[in-house]
């Protein structure tokens, strides 16, 4: 089925149908402002049609971009390139699961299995590459898969395991009531991308995600599949830095 043409209002941001959970809503409220607010983030449109998939995706350009890189003797050279939004295919499976690799702290688990679970997912979900490049590595990718769909998969149960494992016990509870009970309204926020992609392509590429959530809700061809991106809740395992005083101060005694 052919896919909506994607709409850009430039006089305010949009407003997020009810499906999502007011984290999904404030993310987008935030990406429409960062454009908005600078002419970097204000990247030109086209659209592209991906071969066999029957529905359109954004693609994004961004001209003149500038990447720097260290090279060996610590020289820094100047990149320009065109980036462009694809859908997820089979042959993206080794980029992603690079970029992945780290996602549960570099435990051994059934990776390869969860990158199926993205690749697989084409109607929600992006790859980011350099457009027309004889190198198809994928430079970030982004999705949203539901817990409870794909509960009874390897990838997923050890995720669940790891989350419940490494969270504080104060939240252990609530943690376990999202993973279990509520899975099936819980959308895991998959987004991962090399260290220096540019960061004018981060907002337009959650608005996509979300966009792409939305149409789900009444495109997918069975209404298991539709009330499956339903959201109520998302859910993002990332890492965090703690910052001690004693390593800021070291001459402050607690």
């Amino acid at each position: 089925m052919t896919r909506r043409p994607i709409k850009r209002h430039c006089g305010g941001s949009r407003t997020r149908p009810f499906p999502f959970s007011s984290f999904g809503r404030t993310s987008a409220l935030v990406a429409s402002t960062r454009r908005q607010s600078s002419p970097l983030k204000q990247p030109r449109n086209n659209v592209l049609e991906s071969p066999g998939q029957g529905y359109t995706k954004k693609a994004l350009k961004e001209k003149n971009i500038q990447q720097e890189s260290s090279s060996e003797e610590d020289d820094e050279e100047t990149v320009q390139a065109d980036f462009a939004f694809f859908d997820p295919k089979p042959d993206d499976f080794h980029g992603v699961k690079i970029l992945l690799q780290s996602f549960l702290d570099n435990k051994q688990w059934d990776l390869s299995g969860f990158v199926d679970l993205i690749l697989g997912q084409t109607t929600v979900g992006t790859v980011i590459k350099i457009e027309d490049a004889e190198d198809d590595t994928p430079f970030s990718v982004v999705t949203a898969l539901n817990l409870g769909r794909y509960k009874d998969h390897r990838c997923i149960t050890e995720i669940k395991d790891f989350l419940l494992k490494v969270s504080q016990k104060d939240v252990t509870c609530d943690l376990r009531v999202l993973l279990e009970e509520s899975a099936h309204y819980v959308g895991l926020l998959v987004s991962q991308r090399v260290v220096n992609l540019p960061p004018q392509l981060l907002p337009p590429l959650y608005d996509a995600l979300f966009d792409e959530v939305s149409w789900a809700t009444e495109d997918e061809p069975t209404k298991e599949l539709r009330e499956s991106f339903r959201f109520k809740s998302y859910l993002i395992a990332t890492k965090i830095y703690k910052v001690y005083l004693s390593n800021v101060f070291p001459f402050v005694s607690s």
